[in-house]
């Protein structure tokens, strides 16, 4: 029998388009369905939960996640990409070699965050780096007709923000960590502040007034949502 994309805790934005808010930090993960290939928007936070999330979308679709696109760094987004064996992997420009370079303290940020250390340590050590880095944008083709647009609109929330476009009636725009619904957005020291506004408007601009935006924590949002927050985040960090 099969099993709908609610059943299998998944919420549907868009026809072929969902989202699950992973346990633990209420991460964000999204699945964009075309004919024979599927991206996945960021793994989980341990190959634990991204085995999970590769079963529920090869049951869902009936194919395999084909492609990922890591929004950012942090563990809660990017541990669980080594499960999925032959996919293309997606990050901005500068992920690559970020993520190469910084497997360690992924790890501990994990641990720090409640990981158990073996887990923790088990999927730092196969960390996936980008093999496709993303400068400005990149027009990714799932099949059917889908296409879906990969944008480098960071740095803000990190050193690496990348955003997904997936055009439509709504159009949907996965947003990373550059927005938050379910908690104040996070400035940990990877972050940019003065140029987290301007990324936000870049959010805006690609999406536009109707569309839907995907936070990386929490409920999904509208437009007024992001354009609040972008200026609450100036008034923050004291830029316009």
């Amino acid at each position: 029998m099969d099993v709908s994309w609610e059943e299998a805790g998944w919420e549907r934005v868009a026809p072929g388009v969902g989202r699950r808010r992973m346990p633990g930090w209420d991460a964000t993960v999204g699945l964009v369905a075309g004919t024979g290939r599927a991206l996945m928007i960021d793994s989980g936070s341990t190959l634990r939960e991204g085995a999970e999330l590769r079963t529920q979308a090869q049951s869902l679709l009936g194919h395999r996640v084909t492609h990922v696109a890591l929004t950012h760094s942090h563990f809660d987004h990017v541990l669980g990409t080594a499960v999925f064996s032959g996919a293309e992997v997606f990050g901005a420009a500068g992920l690559d070699e970020f993520l190469g370079r910084s497997r360690d303290a992924v790890r501990d940020s994990a641990v720090r965050h409640g990981v158990a250390a073996a887990e923790a340590a088990e999927a730092a050590d196969l960390l996936v780096a980008p093999q496709h880095t993303v400068c400005g944008d990149w027009t990714l083709d799932l099949g059917g007709g889908r296409q879906v647009l990969l944008v480098n609109v960071g740095p803000g929330h990190s050193g690496h923000d990348l955003a997904v476009l997936v055009p439509g009636s709504p159009q949907v725009v996965f947003c990373g960590d550059l927005v938050e619904e379910s908690g104040e957005p996070q400035a940990g020291s990877d972050a940019h502040p003065s140029r987290w506004p301007a990324a936000l408007d870049r959010l805006l601009a690609l999406g536009g007034e109707n569309a839907v935006y995907v936070p990386g924590h929490g409920a999904v949002v509208d437009a007024a949502f992001v354009r609040a927050q972008r200026d609450t985040l100036a008034a923050r960090f004291g830029v316009s």
